[in-house]
């Protein structure tokens, strides 16, 4: 069965350097694609060497093509606030700039409000003790992002940066079962 007849829908997050982003959502059932990419800013088809400037507004983000029938966009934004620090501005531990910025790109109006709605119940159970600055904005045009950056830690695990940064991320991030391939 071709994606296309599966009624497959995108959610993009930002949430820092996008390799540490995407092994979190590959593993998860109902999710078919998650590609690293740009989004939310306004230069055509940017490079990384360009994003990294901060120049262009990009985010670092990873899009996520999921069955909704599987998994639902509510589970995407657990898994998006468990794996990073939504409460600091421009920032994702050494990575420094609005393009690692916490950000959702919302693709519906349904995906905006259950986005605001998460917010908005994380802040009233404190479950960060400072505020959330994640910005929620319109998903606008996504770029992938060269190839070399596409499943980086898969096709990298021994790479200074995977063993160092995201190999401990998920091992302190476990995600809940269910919601696991």
């Amino acid at each position: 069965m071709s994606d296309s007849e599966l009624s497959l829908q995108k959610a993009s997050f930002g949430a820092g350097c996008f390799w540490c982003v995407e092994p979190f959502f590959e593993k998860l059932r109902g999710v078919h694609s998650v590609v690293s990419g740009y989004q939310g800013g306004t230069t055509d088809n940017p490079t990384y060497q360009e994003v990294t400037t901060g120049k262009t507004g990009h985010a670092e983000v990873v899009q996520v093509s999921f069955d909704p029938s599987v998994i639902s966009y509510t589970d995407l934004l657990e898994v998006f606030f468990k794996i990073h620090d939504p409460t600091t501005l421009n920032r994702q531990g050494a990575d420094v700039g609005t393009q690692y910025r916490s950000t959702i790109l919302y693709s519906s109006e349904e995906q905006k409000t259950a986005a605001e709605a998460a917010i908005r119940q994380l802040t009233e159970e404190n479950v960060f003790e400072d505020p959330i600055v994640t910005k929620i904005e319109a998903a606008g045009t996504f770029y992938p992002a060269e190839a070399y950056h596409q499943n980086y830690y898969a096709n990298n695990p021994s790479a200074p940066y995977c063993r160092l940064v995201i190999a401990p991320k998920l091992k302190k991030n476990e995600l809940r079962k269910d919601l696991l391939k």
